[in-house]
């Protein structure tokens, strides 16, 4: 992944995150029933964009609350990624997690019939709910792995600490995940808007690979992700979905969407200079 990342100058991962309430009107027909612009939508995103960003994270629910239609959707996407741009690194948004009979027929639809690189997995129900996506029948593939997320909720559990050690429980789910895979097929999500914290979990995990939301209408701040984040491999997947996507609503949207990538695209080739 570092070999693309330098040759791209980007460690820029786009969420299609897409809002069938959001794309812009003029892509539907009158009855607005055809679902045929969602995907040609993403097509003009992708094409757009894969030349500025390394990843591609399409969120699962977006498509799921479209019903069979939305998956069909979402395979088309990731089929025209594959064979469009074969160097992009796919990750499907989907939050699994399970017990080990139910995790294995998720990493069986994603690995299996959706054929993506990578899928978030909750770590709630511990180490049975995570290994099945793990197993050798997946060798190339990745978890991704909720470490410390960027919403408001995650001061509910993730900061909560151990009386005794002071450990914070996303400090311990960092720890004790670390037995149960390695560099090569565990990244983990850490949330731009705890980008201070970052310095914390680079003690525990230097080496590993962070897919990090939360810039652009998020709020959360590249420079400071990088300030405390990158490692000398860079390390780092940093997202922006809606700022990216939703740029215009107008015809150009898909113009409109590159400019914004591209800001972001040069502003990480600066700090990938010393790399």
């Amino acid at each position: 992944m570092f070999e693309n990342i330098k040759r791209k100058q980007s460690f820029l991962c786009v969420g299609l995150d897409t809002d069938v309430n959001k794309i812009p009107e003029f892509l539907f027909d009158r009855d607005g029933d055809d679902l045929d612009p969602i995907f040609e939508f993403n097509k003009n995103i992708i094409d757009a964009t894969a030349d500025l960003c390394v990843a591609y994270k399409p969120n699962v629910a977006f498509y799921e609350s479209l019903g069979l239609q939305g998956w069909d959707v979402l395979e088309r996407t990731v089929d025209y990624i594959r064979k469009n741009y074969p160097d992009q690194f796919i990750i499907a948004d989907a939050k699994r997690g399970d017990i080990g009979n139910t995790s294995a027929m998720y990493a069986r639809t994603f690995f299996g019939a959706l054929d993506v690189d990578s899928v978030t997995v909750a770590p709630y129900m511990g180490e049975d709910s995570v290994s099945p996506f793990l197993t050798d029948d997946y060798k190339g593939k990745w978890v991704t792995l909720l470490a410390l997320t960027s919403n408001k909720g995650a001061f509910d559990f993730q900061f909560m600490e151990d009386k005794e050690s002071g450990e914070r429980l996303f400090e311990k789910v960092l720890k004790t995940s670390l037995k149960w895979g390695n560099e090569d097929n565990m990244m983990y999500v850490v949330g731009a808007t705890k980008a201070e914290m970052l310095s914390d979990i680079r003690k525990i995990i230097p080496n590993h690979f962070l897919l990090v939301p939360g810039i652009g209408a998020q709020g959360g701040s590249l420079a400071e992700v990088v300030k405390y984040g990158m490692n000398s491999q860079c390390g780092l997947l940093v997202n922006s979905s809606r700022a990216i996507l939703y740029a215009s609503n107008g015809e150009d949207y898909a113009k409109a969407a590159r400019a914004e990538a591209q800001k972001v695209q040069q502003q990480m080739s600066g700090f990938l200079k010393n790399l």
